[in-house]
């Protein structure tokens, strides 16, 4: 099975290096199902590797021209802020048991992941519809502070309680507000990921015990993946690839979806230990 995950590992750096969104959201579950790490300690390790094959790719993007510094760092300080409140309180603070429904215990391994399967299944549709070319979406108005804001804390949020990078909001969201062509979009959110994800990092080595070696060969797999990410994307079409990864992290996520219902149902009926 890890040998499927170190595969799994590659494609997250390809989607990152590719169109600057997508990978990290397969992270997580690559995380708990390949390597069967707990899923709050898998929302950790996410941050990590993603942040660094981020990182990676940023600078390779920076040295083509194609990273806005001074947007990364305004658009990604509030969402930073938000990623460090949520790892350094709300995480450690967080009940495994969460509440009961009609008799139902519904614990926070089980809540995280069905999120992050309907987060897999946003990403995926967002991916998958035709997106607005870059001379659309310069004719588009630019949007309020508020909308600016709002959007930043959201990114934050997703990094800060599932451990995923946010690119799917990002990279729109940098074309639509800040008129960036998708090329500079792309590089820029994956400064923005990096430093995010980073921060949450740093937050929980305080929480975690950290398997380094573990994490260090994951984050050097998708690392290495990122080049082959960037490298295609000089010669492939982006939206068609784009699209076809879209239909494959929605068919993750539903299997993902159906697996911790039928878990958490197995488990309320005495069958199977989660």
């Amino acid at each position: 099975m890890e040998l499927f995950g170190y595969i799994a590992a590659a494609l997250i750096g390809t989607s990152l290096g590719l169109i600057g969104a997508g990978g990290s959201i397969l992270t997580v579950p690559l995380l708990v199902y390949f390597f069967h790490v707990p899923v709050l300690l898998a929302s950790s390790y996410s941050l990590a590797i993603v942040g660094c094959t981020s990182l990676l790719g940023a600078a390779i993007k920076y040295r083509q021209g194609h990273v806005r510094i001074k947007t990364a760092l305004l658009f990604g300080g509030i969402s930073i802020a938000v990623v460090s409140l949520v790892r350094h309180f709300v995480i450690p603070a967080i009940p495994r048991e969460l509440f009961t429904v009609n008799g139902f215990v519904v614990e926070s391994p089980v809540l995280s992941m069905v999120l992050f399967a309907l987060l897999m299944l946003l990403t995926a549709i967002g991916m998958i519809e035709k997106k607005k070319s870059n001379h659309e979406v310069q004719s588009l108005e630019v949007v309020s502070v508020t909308t600016l804001f709002v959007t930043s804390v959201a990114v934050g949020l997703v990094t800060g309680f599932l451990g995923a990078g946010g690119g799917f909001l990002l990279v729109p969201a940098l074309a639509l507000f800040f008129h960036l062509p998708m090329k500079e979009a792309v590089g820029t959110s994956l400064l923005i990921i990096a430093l995010n994800s980073l921060t949450g990092f740093a937050m929980d080595l305080d929480h975690f015990n950290i398997d380094w070696p573990m994490l260090s060969t994951i984050a050097v797999i998708s690392g290495l993946g990122i080049f082959g990410g960037i490298s295609l994307g000089k010669r492939i079409a982006g939206p068609a690839l784009r699209s076809a990864f879209g239909w494959f992290v929605m068919l993750i996520g539903i299997v993902i979806l159906f697996s911790e219902i039928l878990s958490l149902v197995a488990k309320q009926h005495g069958t199977a230990v989660r």
